[in-house]
């Protein structure tokens, strides 16, 4: 149907998690060296926390439970390190003296509290990370850290690679994104320059299917919202296993592949309760405008695209 004229795009991901060093000291723990913990999120509570939630100025709270994976500590504190996406590291004393085990429930004010360098929500960002973990004082006055202040870790390898336990819980700062079902779209002002027909005048109507792939990344099953399939084109509708798109925080990122290799540039031009209206183009000189309704009648998040796309 078409000359396959390939525009790429290419997404960089982030990948949130939280990464064990060894200093190769003597003073690292092992597990036969004293006591360690088993930090386990509740299974309640969220696993990351949520930025549009807390940037709105709710008080997220995440809860979680520490218990004592080997050994017989005296006591045990409970303890923090926020780790920044800039590479800044924060250290503190949650909780002292505390008897495990024991559920935990620890709100963003509580986060706030507890690191002086974090003043208000507006200090949370993208790809940081809260971890948490305990520290140990054992009988005989040794304090074993699981974690030392600058964030590095203070286990041996064979603490940081075992199934058994977890020595640490984390908890990222990123974006929840439920975008997908199977939407009702109308679209309108089709244009198919290097056509040989021309395309309807009128509305296309229909439905698209995007499928959450994890991430915040979706694939949609059709790029064109209709177009491909009327008489601009008479074909199938413009899809692959790279027509992908992606929600990070709100901002959509496009540029998914039909399955002739072109490249798809969405940009919304409105979010009106459960319509999205979009205008698209791909590198062929096709191009529309379309309305989406989500699925249910749900309303659409506060969704936007980059002027720089």
């Amino acid at each position: 149907m078409k000359k396959n004229k390939i525009v790429l795009l290419i997404i960089s991901m982030m990948v949130f998690g939280f990464s064990c060093e060894d200093d190769g000291g003597t003073s690292q723990l092992g597990l036969e060296d004293g006591a360690v913990p088993n930090m386990v999120n509740s299974a309640t509570s969220p696993a990351f926390i949520d930025l549009v939630d807390v940037t709105n100025g709710e008080n997220v709270t995440i809860q979680f439970n520490a218990s004592v994976a080997q050994g017989d500590p005296a006591s045990a504190n409970l303890i923090g390190v926020y780790t920044s996406f800039s590479g800044n590291v924060y250290y503190a004393v949650l909780e002292e003296n505390i008897t495990l085990p024991q559920d935990f429930s620890l709100s963003v004010t509580d986060i706030i509290s507890a690191f002086p360098e974090i003043t208000s929500n507006t200090d949370f960002e993208l790809g940081d990370i809260l971890t948490l973990t305990t520290q140990f004082i054992m009988d005989d006055g040794r304090v074993l850290d699981i974690v030392n202040e600058d964030g590095t870790s203070n286990t041996g390898t064979n603490i940081q690679t075992t199934v058994l336990f977890n020595s640490v819980v984390n908890y990222p700062v990123v974006c929840a994104s439920s975008l997908g079902g199977t939407h009702s779209y109308v679209s309108t002002n089709f244009q198919a320059i290097n056509s040989a027909t021309p395309c309807p005048t009128g509305e296309t109507t229909g439905t698209v299917t995007w499928t959450d792939q994890g991430g915040g990344v979706y694939l949609t099953s059709d790029l064109g919202f209709g177009q491909y399939g009327t008489s601009c084109w008479s074909d199938t509708p413009a899809t692959s296993g790279g027509a992908t798109f992606s929600d990070v925080c709100n901002l959509i990122i496009s540029g998914g592949l039909d399955q002739y290799g072109l490249a798809y540039t969405w940009e919304i031009t409105g979010v009106n309760g459960p319509e999205l209206s979009i205008s698209w183009v791909n590198n062929y000189g096709d191009s529309g405008d379309v309305i989406l309704t989500r699925e249910g009648g749900e309303d659409w998040p506060e969704l936007f695209t980059s002027v720089t796309q």
